[in-house]
């Protein structure tokens, strides 16, 4: 028999990203449906699945995604359009649905948000839940799951609280801060999109979820920064408008200022459960605590554990905030195959150097040496030494030291290494090598920088115009070397 084909709708959102591949785990053929598909070409999974071009706001796009399909997600949110996004957003749902019904769809799974609807509650979530029941006006059963602030890294509202967090040592806040939410873990969140395609017992029915604690929002945080490590003090202040919140969390978030205006508005009430009833009808989901949920968070604190939504391949250069990570990505066409591009990678550091201002590499291990402690002489030794760790030539081996780099990973065309360089945070160095269309190779490096606090934010953008100078730099000398060799 063959297997039950899933849509996924908003396929380069956060939670379809973590979805699309559980999906696939669980022997299901996957079709997603996105406005920008190029967007999904860094994903693991981009060659497991099919991949619609298409958009709600089109109905003629959605019969091709919809034939065939079994169950659909319905995963999208329109806050980014700024204003007059509530009328988008309900246009979308109806095409959908009658789209769905016309097409045969016997499922539909919708993720909205979690609010009293006979409360006073921003338009974001006003819009939410009438997306649901837009949904439903159609003959197809939707189960509709509202959740509230999502912990997972890649999470708008955890991000926001991430970056926040980290960023300031003090932090002053609206009043609305004393409101209560259920943080639910991402984990959670996924465990119900899942289980509800197989029970029928909930099929057609509304369920609110969270996680099992009841908190502030101000708690939330404070107990995010704890779990970090880091020593916050939040207060406060009757009167901050939203526009100015909105506003300062896109400067130092990854948050866009609209979603950001979205999101800050809808904490102006409580977000929590008043009918448990998914904990009745799907017993097998184990809520996990805030703070294993944070914890488990922070343990993907790690360039492998990324969704790589900036290589869309159109971009040459791309500097981002992404999940913890500060991030500077830039690629290059080489006209040599990949084969001989990453020999040259493979020689970068050690008594070879660095191909492109080697003395500034020098400089920076040097500068580090000096700031050791005077009594941990085994530590300045290793230093000392790592520039001979790897031989004229040769190529390196995982656990390698080169120049104050531990190369971490190193698999056919991929070179990762880990910086020991004393910093107020965690860096990292990636280059990949892959076949273009043109018989050459598409070249990639990015640096990783994961800031710890204040002083990580500080140590990033002091150093980026001497880190733009040396990335562009090393890029290009590595593609002119490729292209010289026999």
């Amino acid at each position: 028999m063959d297997k039950k084909l899933i849509l996924v709708t908003g396929a380069t959102g956060y939670i379809a990203s973590q979805l699309i591949p559980q999906l696939l785990k669980r022997g299901y053929r996957v079709r997603a449906l996105a406005r920008e598909p190029q967007r999904l070409k860094g994903r693991y999974w981009y060659r497991s699945i099919e991949i619609i071009p298409g958009d709600v706001m089109h109905p003629d796009s959605l019969a091709r995604a919809l034939d065939g399909v079994w169950t659909a997600y319905y995963l999208i949110h329109n806050m980014a359009s700024g204003r007059g996004y509530t009328a988008i957003e309900l246009d979308g749902a109806r095409n959908f649905a009658k789209a769905a019904e016309t097409a045969g769809v016997e499922h539909i799974i919708y993720l909205g948000g979690l609010a009293d609807p006979n409360g006073h509650i921003a338009a974001h979530m006003r819009s939410r839940i009438e997306t649901g029941n837009t949904l439903r006006c159609g003959r197809v059963p939707v189960t509709e799951f509202r959740a509230g602030v999502i912990v997972g890294p890649g999470s708008i509202s955890f991000e926001m609280i991430r970056f926040l967090c980290e960023l300031f040592p003090i932090l002053p806040g609206p009043a609305w801060l004393r409101n209560r939410s259920q943080p639910i873990s991402a984990q959670n969140v996924l465990d119900y999109l899942l289980t509800a395609l197989d029970n029928p017992n909930g099929r057609g029915q509304i369920f609110e979820i969270g996680g099992p604690e009841t908190m502030t929002y101000a708690e939330s945080m404070l107990r995010f920064a704890r779990l970090r490590g880091l020593r916050r003090w939040l207060f406060t202040v009757p009167g901050i408008p939203v526009w100015l919140m909105a506003w300062l969390v896109n400067k130092v978030t990854p948050v866009p200022e609209a979603i950001a205006r979205a999101l800050i508005e809808g904490l102006l009430s409580d977000s929590l459960v008043r009918q448990p009833a998914a904990l009745q009808i799907f017993p097998n989901v184990n809520l996990i605590p805030y703070d294993a949920a944070v914890s488990s968070s922070l343990a993907k604190l790690h360039p492998s554990q990324l969704e790589p939504v900036w290589t869309d391949g159109h971009r040459p250069v791309v500097s981002i905030r992404h999940e913890g990570f500060l991030i500077d990505h830039r690629c290059l066409h080489v006209a040599a195959p990949p084969e001989a591009v990453f020999r040259v990678i493979t020689s970068l550091g050690g008594e070879d150097g660095w191909l492109y201002a080697d003395w500034l590499w020098k400089l920076r291990g040097w500068l580090d040496h000096l700031i050791l402690p005077h009594h941990n002489k085994a530590l300045k030794e290793k230093f000392k030494t790592s520039r001979s760790s790897r031989l004229r030539g040769s190529t390196p081996n995982a656990g390698d030291h080169l120049d104050f780099y531990r190369v971490e990973a190193i698999e056919p065309h991929r070179l990762l290494l880990y910086s020991e360089l004393k910093a107020p945070g965690e860096g990292w160095m990636e280059w990949r090598v892959e076949s273009d269309e043109s018989n050459g190779s598409l070249l990639t490096q990015t640096g990783y920088f994961a800031p710890r606090g204040l002083p990580g934010f500080i140590y990033w953008y002091l150093l980026y115009p001497f880190h733009m100078f040396i990335f562009n730099g090393l890029l290009r000398t590595i593609a002119k070397k490729s292209t010289s060799l026999p």
